[in-house]
């Protein structure tokens, strides 16, 4: 930050950037409200997927316990083939939304197979899909994250720094011409005082 110039057209571009600063800061500040909500939209989103994940394998273990038993013939049942991630815009932040989870089932014979695979077999598929949603909701999370640290720190720079800065300049400023101005009126009088004692 360079010297500050005491001059009326310096106090004329501090006026310029306070006034500049006090209208950007509600846009700022309304933009640091609406990703706050928009952060605490998609924590609570994490927090409902995470759960339902959980619960979908406790579930699972309880109505599947045989499971617990090694059984080889079922690896790989289910298969994940493709994810289809997007991207939203949330308040200026681009951010990834899933918008298609495509799995595969290998084939198996209804006969060979225990009743319980059909069960299984939806059950990993929604856990697959859960899990892929997770992962996307966790990155949006930290994508949103990152812009609020951001945007409330402009909103800091520009409340605490830039406005206060610049009010205080002016001041400076102001003093300062003011106060050369008194001198000059006074100089002035000393002069036309000394001008008329010695023309007596």
């Amino acid at each position: 930050m360079g010297k500050l110039s005491l001059s009326k057209s310096s106090l004329q571009k501090e006026h310029s950037q306070l006034k500049l600063y006090t209208k950007m800061l509600p846009s700022l500040d309304l933009k640091r409200q609406q990703l706050t909500m928009e952060l605490a939209k998609s924590q609570e989103e994490l927090v409902r997927l995470r759960k339902e994940y959980e619960e979908l394998k406790s579930d699972t273990a309880k109505r599947l316990p045989m499971l617990t038993m090694e059984i080889k013939d079922l690896a790989g049942l289910v298969k994940l083939e493709s994810v289809n991630v997007g991207v939203e815009n949330l308040v200026g932040v681009r951010v990834p939304v899933i918008k298609e989870v495509n799995c595969s089932v290998l084939p198996y014979s209804m006969l060979a197979k225990p009743s319980w695979v059909d069960m299984l077999v939806d059950r990993l598929k929604r856990a697959v899909e859960l899990y892929e949603r997770l992962k996307v909701a966790e990155e949006r999370v930290k994508i949103m994250e990152k812009a609020k640290r951001r945007i409330t720190q402009r909103v800091n720079l520009f409340d605490k720094v830039l406005i206060p800065t610049s009010k205080s300049n002016i001041k400076r400023i102001q003093t300062f011409l003011g106060d050369s101005e008194r001198t000059s009126v006074v100089r002035s009088k000393l002069a036309k005082t000394k001008q008329t004692v010695s023309t007596e």
